[in-house]
């Protein structure tokens, strides 16, 4: 508009090539205060809360036997995606307990609020032809790194980290077809021999398996469009393998360390020698994970698990009967036209539902 008359346009006036650098280290002191403040809450919020989870186990164990079916079945997509027609029939009928702790923070308050502790407990014996496990425990620890670049800059990564965890399948029945057990192979195998994981046969055969069912997937999805793999592999129990990064308590604990340190400084307007790596490309990452993952969104299902479906679970559990109190209203002869026209009009492109737990 004004250009035409060798004026600047608004988008012109706002370009710039960079934001300045004082405003962004003053937003990034801003979103450091943001999280450190949700910390705090988080931790006082789960020692408040403790009684109130309690006091709800107690009243889920009078419905014990269909509570976690329920609410499975009408689980948040975010969740509900990854849950294939076969493990659906797994946690349909053989699930009977699930509990999520943030249990590295004490009952004074102190500790890490976002660390997580799943624990999923199954009917045994003739009851579950799947597995011989009576629990699977699957810890997530919330782990700090910091390193340098190439070019001298420090980079910080954050995370939820975990050891897989075996599933004793019983015969033919491993959903993950072999992933699982090959995960724990090479953990196991990185903690006897030490050294680079790459170089280790485990890692290879790890490797291997990954391939071939990536390969299988994709030809199964081209020829059943009715059930895709998940985002993440092909099955939810392959949850149970997510790794993430590799970082230990001690270099955590000193991660935090120098970022108090640095927090401090910053909140008195000192200023630092060393600039934070903006740049998303893992190129100096000789460490990832990548190739090796077989759940690589595990961490985003641990959250939304965590953050949705476990405080929410009895909101879900009472939703499953207005569902079902829904259906029992609608007219059958109306329901049995309305599919024979949905039917007509269908594209066969569109895939389907899966079905719920």
């Amino acid at each position: 508009m004004g250009a035409e008359n060798g004026q600047k346009s608004l988008l012109e006036r706002i370009e710039m090539p960079e934001i300045p650098m004082e405003v962004a280290q003053e937003f990034a002191l801003l979103e450091q205060r943001f999280i450190r403040a949700e910390t705090e809450r988080l931790r006082r919020s789960t020692v408040e809360n403790r009684p109130l989870w309690e006091k709800r186990s107690e009243i889920i164990s009078k419905v014990q036997d269909d509570f976690w079916v329920r609410v499975l079945s009408h689980a948040p997509a975010e969740i509900d995606e990854y849950i294939q027609h076969a493990d659906a029939a797994v946690l349909g009928s053989a699930l009977k307990d699930l509990t999520v702790e943030r249990f590295e923070v004490d009952d004074k308050g102190n500790g890490e609020p976002r660390s997580l502790r799943f624990t999923f407990v199954f009917r045994t014996g003739e009851e579950n032809p799947f597995f011989e496990n009576e629990k699977l425990v699957k810890e997530f620890y919330w782990r700090k790194k910091i390193t340098k670049t190439s070019k001298g800059k420090r980079r910080t990564w954050e995370g939820l980290v975990s050891e897989p965890v075996r599933i004793n399948w019983k015969e033919g029945m491993d959903l993950t077809k072999g992933l699982l057990d090959a995960a724990c192979d090479l953990a196991e195998a990185e903690k006897k021999k030490g050294g680079d994981r790459k170089k280790l046969p485990e890692f290879e055969k790890l490797a291997e398996k990954m391939e071939e069912l990536e390969a299988a997937a994709m030809e199964d999805n081209e020829e059943d469009e009715e059930d895709f793999p998940t985002p993440a592999g092909t099955s939810f129990f392959g949850f149970f393998g997510y790794r993430g990064n590799v970082v230990s308590a001690e270099e955590s604990k000193e991660a935090n360390k120098e970022d108090d340190e640095r927090f401090e400084k910053a909140l008195k307007g000192e200023k630092f020698d060393d600039e934070e790596d903006d740049d998303d490309e893992e190129d100096d990452e000789e460490d990832s994970f990548d190739e090796i993952e077989i759940f690589p969104d595990g961490e985003d299902l641990a959250i939304a698990l965590a953050e949705d479906l476990w405080p929410n679970a009895h909101k879900y559990y009472g939703q499953s009967f207005e569902i079902g109190d829904d259906y029992s209203e609608i007219d059958e002869d109306e329901l049995e036209d309305e599919e024979d026209e949905g039917e007509d009009e269908e594209d066969n492109s569109r895939p389907r539902k899966k079905a719920r737990v």
